[in-house]
């Protein structure tokens, strides 16, 4: 499988990350990169790409400007370019949404092998998406991580938020499966958008956020003394941009409102990089800078300028000896920075509006406050750090529980997600009373292929020649490529307007095939040969019945011989070469498109097609197949369907979604 992740905000490259260095660098840029490398690293996954912009700006990391980053082994990131390479903040990033749309469609139009799904994070993601899914029948996944709808409920009013809230939803209408963090976020928020949801909202969690165990030395928490006076006390801890949903104003007020906290513990907040914020966030910043500056705050209060991934792991190791990490947002959807304290042994004080309420209760490291309410805000912290046996009882719950956050889970169940989405990328058809029998099927048919992008291969018992006939005589339309007498031959397109058979396909059949010993072992029996006309190199074929093909079993499995028996339409018989077949001509087809048989639908009515209606990802059984398909087991994909011929392939295809409902009038019973 290859997945795609779409994220168009921020800063994303390759680890290390400078979160905070934008407003928009932040959580969802290590959801990202956590999400791909370790579906990666599963044997299913042959590729993850993570789809972002191209820009350029002298304040920002030049890599930005690099068309591809590896980030591992089977984890690249591509940036697209538009006319536009400035750095867009999220809100500016609608002005260029179709330009970018468009590069991201010419650039799946050009891969050999497209995605199997796209992940988007955010709405803006989430409509280039749609816009591939209408073009080229990729399913996309939509991940919110944040919502309009709460920063309303939140009474956070900004520019463009009616309109951000339509995109989110018009995002949860078209996905065709919606991944939260929470059941609060399942339910709440993703339900407070009142569209019709069904099964499609999943709730996986993520695991710990990545952080080296071991931080680099001269960090932050080497120098608290730089703004310190006390720097051996504990520490209260916060980390979070220095934005009004956050509410880190509340937290420093809480601290400075509590003159017995402050004897406790130290107050150290890492408020985003401060040469990079945004008026905004200067604002909030210049709030902090001021309750700092009270009287008898100086020398308690540490508000670094500027941290790395270094500092925030040794920051969190200074928080585990006596101290509490709080996050005191008004709405948090889920909190990664909770499941990172806990992998540390830190305590955590939390609001209890969103994904935290969730987190604390699974891990049980913490007291959950109405952020709110300062003066419960600072009676949470000191509870904790006041009481020796309180934050012993919650450092060891969150070093023991911390792992039920784990990425390796979050990859297994995304890919199994995945895997159900997947939409059929390649029709393989058989003729004779599949697409033929009913006239009114058949150009039924024909006008779906005629505006249907889907690849379409003929997989028939026939030779090519006749092949070719019957298509022309029910007017059909030409197929892609045809796999011909009974999966044992596969013709091509030559370039030139003709045909070829593929050579590269008829070596496999070589393998274990020995036709002169089996002529010579299965002419005593006296079937009755087909005209020799039907033969080939890899292919005997003979009338009888359901016992003379059981009787030409027995010679073969006698001799000694490799073959394949196949009896079908109650009259025909052939043995083929051990390794061919339907299903495998389809496979050996599909790989040159970068498919597997996983990504076919099969349709046919008889014995010969068995092979492929059990081996494809999707299989339609048309109404009017013999007994010779009784045996094929109920399975996920294998549609059984009502109506004949080749108006029962379109309904299988309807139900599929890759066609139109069928017309009414095609005929539920066989007709001429």
């Amino acid at each position: 499988m290859i997945i795609v992740h779409l994220a168009l905000g921020g800063c994303l490259k390759a680890p290390p990350v400078n979160f905070g260095v934008t407003a928009d660098t932040g959580g969802h840029i290590a959801y990202v990169l956590d999400a791909a490398c370790h579906q990666a690293v599963r044997s299913d996954v042959d590729a993850v790409t993570i789809v972002t912009r191209l820009f350029t700006d002298e304040r920002l990391d030049p890599i930005h400007a690099q068309v591809e980053e590896t980030v591992s082994q089977k984890v690249t990131i591509r940036r697209i370019a538009t006319a536009d390479h400035r750095y867009l903040e999220k809100e500016a990033l609608g002005a260029d949404l179709a330009a970018f749309t468009e590069a991201f469609c010419a650039m799946l139009e050009r891969e050999e092998r497209r995605p199997d799904v796209i992940h988007a994070h955010f709405a803006d993601a989430a409509a280039v998406a749609m816009a591939a899914q209408r073009r080229f029948g990729i399913p996309f996944v939509y991940t919110p991580h944040a919502l309009g709808i709460d920063k309303r409920m939140q009474r956070l009013e900004c520019p463009g938020l009616d309109a951000r809230i339509a995109a989110e939803r018009a995002a949860i209408e078209g996905a065709s499966a919606i991944v939260v963090s929470t059941e609060e976020e399942a339910v709440r928020q993703v339900g407070g958008y009142g569209v019709a949801l069904g099964d499609r909202v999943t709730v996986v969690a993520p695991g710990v956020p990545r952080r080296d165990c071991v931080p680099g030395p001269h960090t932050l928490a080497d120098r608290l003394d730089d703004w310190l006076e006390t720097p051996d006390l504990p520490i209260v801890l916060a980390i979070a941009r220095p934005v009004a949903k956050k509410n880190l104003a509340a937290l420093a007020r809480a601290y400075a409102d509590d003159p017995a906290l402050q004897a406790q513990a130290n107050l150290v907040i890492l408020a985003g990089q401060h040469a990079y914020a945004s008026a905004d966030e200067r604002a909030s910043l210049a709030e902090l800078q001021a309750i700092a500056e009270r009287p008898g705050m100086r020398g308690r209060i540490a508000l670094p300028p500027q941290h790395d991934a270094d500092d925030v792991a040794a920051l969190y190791g200074r928080a585990a000896r006596g101290g509490v990490f709080v996050n005191p947002a008004l709405h948090e959807p889920f909190g990664l920075t909770l499941v990172e304290a806990a992998a540390a042994g830190v305590p955590v004080v939390a609001t209890r509006n969103g994904g935290p309420a969730d987190i604390v209760e699974t891990i049980g490291h913490g007291l959950l406050i109405d952020p709110e309410d300062t003066a419960a805000i600072g009676a949470a912290i000191g509870a904790i750090v006041g009481n020796p046996a309180r934050h012993h009882a919650f450092a060891t719950a969150a070093r023991a529980r911390a792992d039920l956050y784990c990425w390796h889970r979050y990859a297994a169940a995304t890919r199994a997600l995945y895997g159900e989405l997947a939409s059929p990328r390649l029709l393989a058809c058989d003729i004779d009373n599949t697409l033929t029998g009913c006239v009114e099927g058949a150009r039924a048919f024909a006008a779906w292929r005629a505006a249907s992008p889907l690849p379409f291969i003929i997989a028939t018992g026939r030779g090519f020649d006749a092949a070719r006939m019957i298509l022309k005589r029910w007017r059909l339309p030409q197929p892609d490529a045809f796999i011909v007498d009974v999966g044992t031959r596969l013709m091509l397109p030559d370039g030139t307007g003709g045909w070829r058979a593929c050579a590269d396909y008829a070596r496999t059949l070589d393998a274990g095939w020995d036709r002169d010993a089996v002529s010579a072992t299965l002419a005593p029996l006296g079937v009755t040969a087909q005209p020799a006309a039907t033969a080939g190199p890899h292919k005997i074929s003979f009338y009888g019945d359901a016992a003379d093909a059981g009787r030409i079993r027995v010679a073969l499995s006698t001799a000694g011989l490799a073959a394949r028996v196949i009896f079908s339409h109650g009259r025909l018989i052939d043995v083929l070469a051990p390794t061919g077949g339907k299903a495998q001509a389809i496979a050996a087809y599909a790989a040159r498109r970068g498919l597997t048989l996983a990504d076919c639908i099969a349709a046919g009515d008889s014995g010969n097609d068995a092979d492929m209606l059990a081996a494809c990802g999707h299989a339609i059984v048309v109404g009017n197949a013999g007994g010779e398909l009784a045996h094929l087991s109920p399975r996920p994909g294998l549609l059984r369907v009502r109506r004949h011929h080749a108006g029962g392939v379109l309904e299988g295809l309807a139900t599929l979604g890759l066609a139109d409902a069928y017309p009414a009038d095609l005929p539920v019973s066989v007709a001429a």
